[in-house]
């Protein structure tokens, strides 16, 4: 797959599902066994036949839908919804509701009813295959104006971070597709911080652990399995630049620097890293505002080619001066100045105008200017909290060497504190990593990436009702 079509949500087409009028059932239940089609929904329609049923039977009110059931299925033929509630089959009257629901949406013409909605266009050749099954015919559409497809993220095959950006909000259809990028931000900005080989080796058996559904009551938390195991092989290459194997055990040399021994280096490392961490948040923000609004708007956004211009000009000047080279600095200093100019020009835009806008524009420039610099310092927290994680680690292990040496007892008691200390300090430090990652990430990446607000895209789908459940519980009749 090409990178750019990777670094944006699943295209999607408007479609609609052209069947005649007495195939309309048999169509929809395709469509929910394929799974992959979002159907209009008729706004304020009445509840079905089903859904009363399902309402009556559970003892619900009818402000419960039957997309609250916690499990549906279809059954292949029109089942009596009579019989079905007097079995008590729950499943198979929650996926006729859903049927029931989406038919309401059907607009209908003489013998030909038809359905529109939303389908990635990979999956329109297999989806108008099945309906030309049933007679039916999947029609493609223009998008209609002003209207936005829903947005889909790309599912990963094995592994996914999709998660932590949906856990955000839902990107806008036009936006780019940062998962990749932003996990492994995330799990770096963890490795950072929990630097040490024997935890991060700890981290990653328990995402394998995980992976392969152990321990059971922790199945349903799976799908997190690659954040643990990409946090553990992060942990465990920064303990070994720092030299750390469940602390400073003399067990590793230190192949990059010593937390302990070199906060002022490794503080430094960490403003870097983040400083780089936003420029690239900058000209992902920046590609988003072109797709977004053209280069009209994004010209002058702070989250935009303004905001990217303005901060590449501070890189430029601060390394200018750090590396005494007067040119890159002033080239720096020059950017700087045409980036503010054009952020100033697009907040004043946004004002009434008059004393008033410039005195608004004047506040809203100070606050990016200071937001710029304080969210650039707010990544030094990631030396902070290695350096924390360290301390607690080197704390541990001077305990233990120390009550190793007094005898049996002694070497009892730092089995003891070495087991008490780890599982405290890795259970806590694992905690405050995760949380300062993740909200490193939202607050000072995910801010400039994103300002829209996307449709998630919710397709529809009901499984087939098993044969032995079909013939069991279903009886064909005519509707009605």
């Amino acid at each position: 797959m090409p990178w750019p079509e990777a670094m944006t949500p699943v295209r999607m087409r408007r479609v609609a599902v052209i069947v005649p009028q007495v195939a309309v059932r048999d169509a929809l239940v395709r469509i929910a066994e394929e799974g992959c089609v979002e159907l209009d929904r008729a706004e304020e329609a009445a509840p079905g036949a089903a859904a009363v049923r399902l309402q009556r039977l559970r003892g619900r009110a009818t402000t419960g839908g039957p997309e609250d059931v916690v499990s549906a299925v279809l059954a292949a033929d029109v089942p009596d919804l009579d019989l079905l509630e007097a079995r008590r089959s729950v499943e198979l009257l929650a996926g006729e509701a859903q049927l029931q629901e989406r038919a309401e949406g059907a607009v209908r013409r003489g013998e030909v009813a038809a359905l529109a909605g939303w389908c990635p266009v990979a999956e329109v050749p297999r989806v108008a295959d099945r309906l030309a099954a049933a007679g039916g015919a999947l029609v493609l559409l223009p998008s209609p104006r002003g209207t936005d497809p829903p947005t889909l993220l790309r599912p990963g095959r094995r592994v996914s971070f999709t998660p932590l950006v949906t856990t955000y909000g839902t990107p806008a259809y036009a936006d780019l597709d940062p998962s990749w990028p932003a996990g492994l931000a995330y799990v770096a900005m963890f490795g950072i911080m929990f630097g040490d080989v024997g935890h991060g080796a700890l981290l990653l058996c328990g995402a394998l652990a995980l992976r392969v559904g152990r321990p059971r009551r922790l199945a349903r938390l799976s799908r997190l399995w690659p954040f643990l195991a990409g946090a553990g092989v992060a942990a465990m290459l920064a303990g070994a630049a720092y030299g750390e194997f469940f602390g400073p055990t003399g067990l590793l040399p230190v192949l990059w620097l010593s937390p302990l021994d070199s906060p002022a280096r490794l503080l430094a490392a960490a403003v870097l890293f983040g400083a780089g961490l936003l420029a690239a948040a900058h000209a992902a923000g920046a590609v988003n505002r072109v797709r977004e609004s053209g280069w009209g708007m994004a010209l002058y956004a702070a989250s935009g080619c303004a905001g990217l211009l303005f901060y590449a000009g501070l890189a430029f000047g601060a390394a200018g001066l750090l590396l005494h080279r007067p040119p890159a600095a002033v080239a720096g200093a020059t950017l700087t100045v045409i980036g503010l100019a054009l952020v100033a020009l697009g907040l004043f835009r946004a004002t009434a105008g008059g004393g008033a806008g410039c005195a608004e524009t004047a506040v809203r420039l100070f606050d990016v200017v200071v937001r710029t610099g304080t969210n650039t310092l707010s990544f030094a927290r990631l030396a902070a909290f290695g350096l924390t994680h360290a301390a607690l680690a080197d704390l541990v292990w001077r305990g233990t060497s120390g009550l190793a040496g007094r005898g049996a007892a002694g070497v009892a008691a730092a089995v003891l504190l070495f087991t008490v200390g780890t599982v405290l300090s890795f259970g806590l430090e694992a905690l405050v990593a995760g949380v300062q990652a993740l909200r490193l990430e939202f607050y000072e990446l995910f801010s400039r990436l994103f300002e829209a607000e996307g449709r998630p895209f919710r397709p529809w789908h009901v499984p087939p009702a098993e044969p032995a459940d079909s013939a069991t519980k279903v009886i064909p009749c005519s509707p009605g």
